[in-house]
């Protein structure tokens, strides 16, 4: 089958940011707001992730919508499950980060093994994009403990929080300039884009007696939404013109 991963873009890495602070946002308001609780939206996103996995896994290429509709789904997946550890099962974000920076490296460790390559432009087999959505998830449930861990229990707040990860992906853009591994500067940005969106999320949404903009997460999500619905549109579109040129060459 074709690759089933996008080509890496700025429009890729914008969507990736929008979709995780979207997933910050929506999993708070369903649990919240909505009043589903922790448990029943966990149940929800789960089954509809596995409804979108299940397309995406049967589709013969990468195909924008569903693509980034399984993204925002592990987003919010990834989300529930760092919160349930830590709001009803009391696991200290310290350990959370840990272990899922632990299950992450296995997963990278097992796919290397077998594979032998972690690039996301080699995702041309099933096995190899059941280690790709595998790494997803937990990319989004250690990048989750990790913003957390760094914004609430070493207090650097939802400002500073974007401010330090923003740093960080600039710090791996510029080491990606200068001719780093790419496979790894990939993965790395891919993590650190999971606090920067969750931070940011929250300081959009978060009241200002919290510390945040105060625009709620209703308004928040939909905008988010709103944005990324009009790119993956557009992102759609060119794909198309694109292969309508190549078919009439």
């Amino acid at each position: 089958m074709l690759n089933k991963a996008p080509e890496v873009t700025l429009i890729f890495w914008a969507i990736k940011v929008l979709s995780t602070t979207a997933g910050e946002t929506g999993a708070d308001y369903l649990a919240v707001h909505v009043g589903l609780g922790a448990n029943l939206t966990m149940g929800c996103m789960a089954s509809l992730l596995l409804a979108a996995l299940i397309l995406q896994l049967r589709t013969r290429r990468y195909v924008p919508w569903i693509y980034w509709l399984t993204v925002v789904l592990v987003s919010i997946v990834g989300t529930q499950i760092t919160d349930l550890l830590t709001d009803k099962l009391e696991v200290s974000l310290y350990v959370s980060t840990a272990f899922f920076a632990c299950a992450l490296a296995a997963t990278f460790a097992i796919w290397f093994a077998v594979e032998r390559t972690l690039s996301i432009r080699t995702i041309v087999t099933s096995r190899r994009e059941l280690f790709y959505w595998a790494a997803i998830l937990f990319t989004f449930a250690l990048g989750t403990a990790a913003g957390d861990l760094a914004t609430e229990a070493l207090g650097l707040g939802f400002r500073l929080g974007v401010i330090v990860f923003g740093v960080l992906i600039a710090f791996v853009a510029v080491f990606y300039t200068l001719g780093s591994n790419p496979v790894l500067t990939f993965w790395l940005a891919y993590i650190l884009t999971r606090p920067l969106g969750a931070s940011l999320g929250d300081l959009l949404s978060q009241s200002r007696h919290y510390g945040g903009v105060g625009l709620g997460t209703v308004h928040t999500s939909l905008a988010f939404l709103t944005i990324i619905i009009a790119l993956v549109a557009w992102v759609t579109f060119e794909g198309e013109r694109t292969e309508r040129a190549d078919l009439a060459q």
